[in-house]
Parts: structure tokens; sequence; C-alpha cells
């Protein structure tokens, strides 16, 4: 636990008075090849952008209605720093959208997850942890929480196109090349679905700020076997992506 909680920051997000204006629902998208499907389904030009860190961030609300979209990234310290910043300009709903490797024999990849909770093993967390964001769950050791609401949007939407998707506890760790089979059978005892790197810290940090956040995630290797299976030019994989990002581009325009 941090021992300073509770004092101010010295260093606090930047809103530019460049920066596009958006609504209070942003899309923060992982990956480049996610993100370059997604621009043009939401009338998106992906030639205008305003820089956000070493990220791009879209919002031109007389097209797609207000909402942010930001990408990409990868790592919960960066995440949440896109997350701050989105917050900092008004944001009060975020939908994160990424990729997973298959930690439960049932999985397979092109799976898609909706996580209902995430085992803290980033570095990140730790600085965020005031208020209802976590709880301890024996075994799988302590969690962070995404928002009930959307939560229940995520899954309305995703029900109504017709979607199968599972859900689940997700495992986010910092160090991808530290997936030990003894630490995966350890999550598979506990029920965990799938590792990643950026969700844990994206619910603490929404829980601080007291913003709805949520995610979907796209199984795209699998390690359950403790062998790593690399699914990226998997066909189920493309199809399940572009499934999502479709799924999000309906979501936005209800939200």
């Amino acid at each position: 636990m941090n021992r300073f909680q509770g004092t101010q920051p010295i260093v606090k997000p930047i809103v530019s008075k460049r920066a596009p204006k958006g609504g209070t629902l942003a899309v923060m998208i992982a990956t480049e090849t996610d993100l370059s499907y997604l621009c043009p389904l939401m009338g998106i030009d992906p030639r205008h952008f305003f820089p956000l860190y070493i990220s791009r961030l879209f919002g031109r609300p007389e097209i797609h209605k207000g909402v942010w979209v930001a990408g990409p990234m990868m790592g919960a310290p960066y995440a949440v720093m896109i997350l701050e910043s989105l917050v900092a300009m008004g944001a009060k709903k975020i939908l994160f959208y990424g990729w997973c490797g298959g930690v439960s024999p049932d999985l397979a990849i092109g799976d898609i997850i909706l996580p209902v909770g995430a085992v803290i093993d980033e570095g990140t967390s730790i600085h965020y942890m005031e208020g209802p964001a976590t709880k301890e769950k024996q075994g799988a050791g302590l969690l962070s929480l995404p928002s009930e609401s959307m939560i229940k949007t995520v899954r309305e939407a995703l029900t109504q196109k017709g979607v199968q998707f599972y859900e689940g506890l997700i495992w986010t760790t910092d160090a991808i090349f530290r997936e030990t089979p003894e630490e995966v059978v350890h999550h598979q005892k506990n029920g965990v679905l799938a590792v990643e790197m950026e969700m844990s810290a994206l619910f603490s940090v929404g829980r601080y700020h007291q913003v709805s956040v949520a995610g979907v995630l796209v199984v795209s290797d699998e390690i359950s076997s403790f062998k790593w299976r690399p699914g990226f030019r998997d066909d189920r994989f493309e199809l399940s992506r572009k499934t999502v990002c479709e799924v999000i581009q309906a979501l936005c325009e209800t939200l």
C-alpha cells in the first residue's frame, strides 16, 4: 500500500486548448491494428488527430457524436497516463479494448472476454488505492474492479449483436516474459481466464477518480498448456477483433 496516500500530486495532466473536443465517453484502443479498423467505422479520418504523448487522440463531435478515441498504448503505467488525461478533459465513461493471452484451458484464440475483475500484478494500482477500488478474493489475491454500470452496458451491447463471450477474472502483469508455469497453475486454480497488461490499473484509477471503466479483450494467444501458442494470424482472431470494433461503434451511438 502506498504510505503517502491522500497527498496531492505535484504533476497533473495538462489539457491543451488545441485538444479535440469530445464528450463524456472515451474509447481506449490498445493496438494500432484495431485503431486503424475502428476509426473508419466511426467516420473518423485517421489523418486528423491530436498527439497525446506517443499516442493519437481523435475527437470530432460533429462526426462521431462527441466520443474521444485514443490509442495505441501498452502497459499499465502508460495506459493510466492516457486515462488520467482523458479524465482531465472531462471523460466520465471509459471503455478499453485490447488483446490477451488465454490462461484457462477452456479458452481458444479468438474468444472474447468481458472482465469482471482483474488480479493486480502490476505496480500502478498501488498508487490509487483509496476508496472501494479493490477487494480480496481468497486464493486469487487483490482484485481491481470495473464499473458495474459499464459492465452491464457492454454486456448488453455484445448480447444485442449476438456475440458469444466469456465473463470472468483476468490477470494483469507488468512482465509478459515472466509468465511462468507456476503462475499459470496458480491463476487457473482461481478461475482466471486470461492475462494482459492494463486492465487492473485502469479499473483502479477509474474507481479513484469516480469514473466508469470497463474493458473488452480478445484472446490473441494461449499459455494454458505452459507452451506459448500465438494466434495473431488466426482467422478467428481477426474476425473477433473486427466484431468487437463493430460493437464499440454501435455502443458509441447509444452512450
